[in-house]
């Protein structure tokens, strides 16, 4: 278990990676030239960093012709956020819910604070919805 998340680490510790697959995520699949001209990187670093991605399973392709999609692969992005929620330090167990003993000796900023985040995640996840409804 520790390798996994020292690994998933590795992999989203360089910030072209995540904007890699925050690109993805929001248009869809791209291929390599595509992402380093959205990206403002060259197409051969475009391409390792895909190559990362695509051995930690984050993102996969299938050859159409002479284009190769990228698109994210959601399994392993939700495997990686369970991960993350083991890591987490705030008791919740990836429940996203506070102990009880936390809340009562938590400073009312960070609770706002992390109301507004909570109203954030709730926003896009309805975003989400919306784009995935048939119409």
């Amino acid at each position: 278990m520790e390798w996994e998340i020292s690994e998933m680490f590795k992999v989203l510790a360089v910030e072209t990676r995540v904007k890699i697959l925050e690109l993805l995520k929001t248009q869809g699949p791209l291929g390599a030239k595509e992402i380093a001209r959205l990206l403002g990187i060259s197409p051969p670093a475009a391409s390792q960093h895909l190559k990362i991605l695509k051995q930690a399973g984050l993102v996969r392709s299938e050859r159409q012709g002479y284009w190769i999609p990228y698109a994210v692969n959601p399994e392993t992005l939700e495997k990686y956020r369970r991960l993350l929620s083991e890591v987490c330090t705030c008791g919740c167990r990836g429940s996203g819910q506070w102990k009880e003993h936390e809340r009562r000796d938590t400073p009312v900023e960070t609770l706002e604070q992390y109301e507004q985040d909570l109203q954030n995640e709730l926003e896009t996840v309805r975003q989400r919805i919306k784009e995935l409804k048939p119409k």
